[in-house]
């Protein structure tokens, strides 16, 4: 098992990509290549930012939380959209808000406590 697996960040941040994906099929056809992959691709970046910083020095890993904070209000941003849109309802932009705040709050704890 690799370190960043057992953060319970990282795995929260894994499970937001896969509810982004599974809210993101119901995306109109036409939005493959727009909205559908943007979010998708800020969600994945999450975790992926999680995991990439934990094999770095703290200063660093603490900046790729940073940018991991950033993937985060991307997805916020992207899901605003797509409910002003009328992509998505209000309770499951809710659910990704929540869980976004959730995550966001863990990503802010787990920076202070590198030092950053």
């Amino acid at each position: 098992m690799f370190n960043f697996e057992k953060l319970e960040v990282w795995q929260k941040s894994v499970a937001y990509a896969g509810l982004i994906y599974r809210i993101s099929r119901g995306f109109p056809a036409d939005e493959r290549f727009g909205l559908t992959n943007q979010i998708r691709r800020a969600a994945v970046s999450i975790a992926s930012n999680i995991a990439e910083g934990s094999s770095r020095p703290r200063p660093d890993f603490a900046r790729f939380v940073g940018y991991a904070s950033g993937s985060l209000a991307e997805v916020v941003t992207q899901a605003t959209i797509a409910r002003n849109e009328g992509m998505i309802d209000e309770p499951t932009f809710g659910e990704i808000y929540g869980t976004g705040d959730a995550i966001a709050r863990m990503l802010s704890g787990l920076r202070a406590s590198l030092g950053d």
